[in-house]
């Protein structure tokens, strides 16, 4: 008998079985313990008081405002144009912000990066006159001391001498122009005239003219006139207008020189207490901004 072979597209294919996956047990998550409440941590509490007390905002900003609302609470009642400044014991006008001193042997040894460094709440020392010489013949005792080093520690400074009217007004300028050598940036050269001694106004003004001629001749330098206010006045007022003028007047408000001169300068204490200096200090404020102390500067 012959076997027929079927045709594979006669044969039946079998379906395969389908394999259903078992589910596994989902696991529980086991309970969390709860935890015991735990205290103020003493030492991080610690950490951060010191990183406060020692960081820079802290100084900057915290301590600055603590500072002006203290001083805020202890001048209530004064003059807000014309404040008490504790630390150098003096009362400064507010509408000024250009301060300075002006010094002599009378001040002995000064530490002058001290007095550069000092600041009462935004008052600082930016200038100084410092005296040079007096009359025909004297070379104050400091002067060569005090000139150089204000200028190392980056003071703005001047140089003064004491005018004596009795005495050879040429001869006194000689004297002063030989221990002086003026600077690019420096402050014009001061005459203080103070006194009379014995001689007359009339005396006063033909030394005066001629030391003044003199300073101009060799330097081209329009010297600042420094006096007092009621000398100024009586002896000066109407002859030397023009100049730069540097007013003392002491413990007095703004309003009482303002009625005499136009002035620049003013000498406002002789009582300043300034770091690096051991006795009391004559003080000044300069009358202007930045722009106008920088134009009146030697060029």
């Amino acid at each position: 008998m012959t076997n027929v072979r079927k045709s594979p597209s006669t044969v039946k294919a079998k379906t395969p079985t389908k394999t259903i996956a078992r589910k596994s047990p989902v696991k529980k998550k086991p309970a969390a313990k709860k935890q015991p409440k735990r205290g103020f941590n003493w030492k991080i509490g610690l950490a951060g008081i010191v990183l406060v007390l020692f960081s820079p905002f802290y100084y900057k900003y915290v301590l600055s405002g603590f500072a002006a609302a203290w001083h805020w609470v202890i001048d209530l009642g004064e003059d807000p144009d014309y404040r008490h400044y504790r630390e150098l014991n003096i009362y400064v006008s507010e509408k000024y912000s250009i301060h300075g001193i002006d010094v002599s042997y009378a001040q002995g040894k000064i530490d002058w990066p001290k007095v550069r460094a000092m600041n009462d709440d935004g008052v600082h020392i930016s200038f100084v006159f410092i005296k040079a010489t007096e009359g025909t013949h004297l070379i104050d005792t400091y002067f060569q001391r005090n000139w150089r080093e204000a200028a190392k520690a980056g003071l703005i400074c001047g140089a003064y001498h004491f005018f004596r009217p009795e005495q050879n007004g040429k001869e006194q300028a000689k004297l002063f122009l030989k221990t002086v050598k003026p600077e690019t940036s420096d402050l014009p050269l001061v005459i203080d005239v103070e006194t009379l001694d014995k001689a007359t106004p009339a005396q006063l003004h033909q030394t005066l003219n001629d030391f003044i001629a003199y300073i101009r001749l060799k330097s081209s330098i329009r010297p600042i006139i420094y006096s007092g206010l009621s000398f100024y006045q009586d002896n000066l007022k109407g002859y030397y207008d023009n100049y730069t003028i540097w007013i003392a007047h002491y413990y007095k408000r703004e309003a009482d020189i303002n009625r005499v001169t136009n002035w620049s300068f003013w000498q406002h204490s002789d009582k300043a207490r300034v770091d690096g200096i051991n006795h009391d200090v004559d003080f000044d404020t300069f009358k202007g901004d930045s722009i106008a102390f920088d134009k009146l500067l030697i060029r």
